[in-house]
C-alpha cells in the first residue's frame, strides 16, 4: 500500500452546466488538479452553453439531501463546496442537514450565470441566509454582494463595508470578489471576517471574453485547498492563482462567453497581498 497521504475528499454540491465550463463539471475539473477527489450532490441539471442558460430543470430537494447523505455516511468529506441550489427548500434542507459539519464550507452564492442568465430567483436568495450562517467563508462578486446587502454602487472602501456587514450579520468570513468591478487594469479581492478585515488580493485583469465558470472554479479551489488543511489566507491565494491561470490557458471554445482552460494549469504563481 502507498505511503502515500490520500486525497482530501470535496463534496461539491451544485448544478450541472451541460456545456461542461460551470457548476458540477467545472468543480470536478478543478478539485481534481488541485489533488483532491470529487464528489457531487447535483441540485439542478441546466441546458446550457456558452451564450447562455436554455432551461433549468431543478431536482427535490430530498433527492438533493440524499445525494450528500450516499457521499457523507460512506467516504465522507473534508470539505464542502455549495454553489447553485435550485430553491430555497434545498438551501434550508442542506443548513439543517449541514449544521453539525465538522469540516470547512464555502459557499458560492449563485444568482446570474457568467451569460447573464438568471439562476436564483428572490425567495431562492433569501433561503441564502441559512446557508450563510454554517460556511466557513463565502464568495460573492458584487452584484451578489449588492443583492445580499441591500447596497448599491460598491467601489473601494465601499466593498469593505458590504463585506463586513455580511460578515458580522451572519458570522462567517467574506471573500468579496472584484471581477464584476470597473477598474480595466486589475482585479482586486476583498476579504473579511466578523472582527474585522483580513487583506486584499490584487492581479493583473485579463482581457478575455472566456470567462465561463469564474466563480465557480475559485470555490472550488479553494474548499480543496481548505481541505488540503491550507491556512485561509494561503487557501485564496493558491485559489485565486489556480483560477487565473485557468481563464490565461482557456480554449477559446463557444459563441459567447467561453470555459476556462483547467486542464492546462500545472504551475501556480501566487497573486499579490496588500
Amino acid at each position: 500500500m502507498s505511503d502515500t497521504p490520500p486525497p482530501p475528499r470535496i463534496l461539491s454540491i451544485a448544478g450541472s452546466d451541460s456545456s461542461g465550463g460551470a457548476g458540477i463539471q467545472a468543480d470536478i475539473k478543478t478539485v481534481t488538479m488541485l489533488g483532491g477527489y470529487a464528489m457531487t450532490a447535483i441540485t439542478a441539471v441546466t441546458a446550457q452553453n456558452t451564450r447562455g442558460v436554455q432551461g433549468v430543470e431543478a431536482l427535490s430537494p430530498q433527492f438533493v439531501i440524499d445525494q450528500v447523505d450516499s457521499c457523507l455516511s460512506d467516504i465522507g468529506a473534508d470539505a464542502i463546496k455549495i454553489g447553485m441550489l435550485g430553491s430555497s427548500k434545498t438551501a434550508q434542507m442542506l443548513a439543517e442537514r449541514l449544521d453539525t459539519f465538522a469540516g470547512p464550507i464555502v459557499f458560492d452564492p449563485v444568482m446570474v450565470a457568467t451569460s447573464g442568465s438568471v439562476l436564483a430567483d428572490a425567495e431562492t436568495v433569501a433561503g441564502f441566509a441559512a446557508l450563510m450562517r454554517i460556511a466557513t467563508i463565502v464568495t460573492p462578486n458584487l452584484p451578489e454582494l449588492e443583492a445580499l446587502t441591500g447596497r448599491e454602487g460598491l467601489v473601494d472602501e465601499d466593498v469593505f463595508a458590504a463585506a463586513q456587514e455580511l460578515a458580522e450579520r451572519h458570522a462567517v468570513q467574506v471573500l468579496a470578489k472584484g471581477g464584476h468591478a470597473g477598474d480595466e487594469t486589475q482585479v482586486v479581492d476583498r476579504v473579511v471576517s466578523p472582527s474585522g478585515r483580513l487583506g486584499s488580493f490584487a492581479h493583473a485583469r485579463i482581457a478575455t471574453q472566456h470567462t465561463h465558470g469564474t466563480g465557480c472554479t475559485l470555490s472550488a479551489a479553494l474548499a480543496t485547498l481548505l481541505g488540503h488543511r491550507q491556512p485561509m489566507t494561503h487557501a485564496i491565494r493558491i485559489a485565486r492563482a489556480f483560477t487565473f491561470a485557468a481563464i490565461e490557458n482557456a480554449p477559446g471554445f463557444g459563441e459567447g462567453s467561453g470555459p476556462l482552460g483547467h486542464q492546462a494549469v500545472r504551475r501556480l504563481e501566487p497573486a499579490e497581498e496588500s
